[in-house]
């Protein structure tokens, strides 16, 4: 099945098979694959045109599952404490191994894939189907609060920046995963936070305000002047998931021009928070339904949090994607929303925020 809308997506974790490899053995970009959800000739098959590809850096201490119930024992809550922050050191050294990573993708894909570093080298990408990669840190804990480091990574290419994975950092507090519950978790940004917002704002790097607190939320809305962007999460009232976001908060993103992409891991998606991967492709059109009636259809894209999450197993991969471009078409969404969602709304925001 193939699309002709390109989908540009605001998560995506693939890179992780790169630099963090299962059992020291690295994944091919370049060669179909049942591992995983992302490679290139999936890709190609799926309309999938590139998007934010994160560098995380993991908790030794947290452990390899997603938080939640098992699907079979039908108890969905769950209350997870926030793992300990990562050293600096460590973080800097997993970082900048992720990056080579990707720029040594970049080089052996001979054109395919692109790191885009402007507006203009996003639409040429979509333009000639080249695959898209904008560079973001998932949490800023590979960044000194001198903010030194903030500036190479810059001019290295860095143009996304979560300020904080759920686990505290110097900058912020994560939010931690936690079913059913408030957002509101414990404090907002520190003094460093602030200054990383400011000095991000004059950069032209897109500020992530995915896995941040409620209160961290609202420092940044206070002091940011560019669009918020939440790139992969889902709606509260939906799915009471802390990682999920209040009409509140839905309100000011819409206010300010922002965008929400909507995750497609299944505990965030479903009233009962269940990781059942039998979950159908129609609870994300119900997010994307309820952003879209609330805040406007400019407000809501895709963030689908491939190879970091469950994903729908009617949906399964990348190569998946038409599979929900024709259910949110049977639902109603005609050609220009289609396109708003699937890429437009991406641009208008990078266009927005990058200088």
């Amino acid at each position: 099945m193939n699309t002709d809308l390109p989908i540009f997506d605001g998560h995506n974790d693939a890179l992780q098979s790169i630099y963090l490899p299962k059992n020291g053995k690295v994944r091919s970009f370049f060669d179909r694959s049942d591992k995983g959800h992302t490679d290139l000739p999936r890709m190609r098959e799926g309309g999938y045109a590139g998007g934010f590809f994160a560098i995380f850096v993991p908790s030794n201490t947290f452990g390899d599952g997603f938080p939640g119930a098992d699907p079979k024992s039908g108890k969905a809550a769950y209350d997870l404490p926030l793992p300990p922050a990562v050293d600096f050191a460590h973080a800097q050294r997993i970082t900048i191994k992720g990056m080579a990573g990707l720029f040594r993708l970049e080089a052996q894909s001979k054109g395919q894939i692109k790191v885009v570093r402007t507006a203009g080298e996003l639409a040429e990408c979509l333009r000639r189907r080249a695959i898209a990669v904008v560079l973001h840190f998932e949490g800023a804990e590979a960044i000194d609060p001198a903010l030194e480091s903030l500036e190479v990574f810059y001019q290295a290419g860095l143009r996304s920046l979560g300020i904080a994975w759920s686990r505290p950092n110097v900058f912020a507090h994560g939010v931690p995963f936690r079913f059913p519950h408030s957002p509101d978790t414990g404090p907002g940004l520190s003094e460093a936070g602030r200054e990383l917002v400011t000095a991000c704002n004059r950069l032209g790097i897109m500020i992530d305000l995915a896995h941040i607190n409620e209160k961290g939320f609202w420092d940044a809305a206070e002091i940011t002047d560019a669009p918020l962007v939440v790139t992969h999460a889902g709606v509260h009232a939906l799915c009471p998931a802390t990682r999920n976001l209040t009409d509140k908060q839905l309100d000011a993103i819409g206010e300010s021009k922002g965008v929400v992409g909507i995750n497609f891991h299944v505990g965030f998606l479903r009233k009962d928070g269940l990781l059942d991967p039998d979950t159908p492709l129609k609870e994300i059109v119900n997010h994307i339904n309820y952003i879209a009636q609330r805040i406007g259809i400019e407000h809501v894209a895709l963030g689908s949090d491939f190879d970091g999450a469950i994903m729908p197993q009617e949906l399964g991969d990348v190569a998946g994607m038409p599979k929900l471009i024709r259910i949110l078409r049977e639902q109603g969404f005609d050609d220009d929303s289609l396109h708003k969602i699937a890429h437009e709304n991406w641009q208008r925001v990078l266009r927005e925020t990058w200088k």
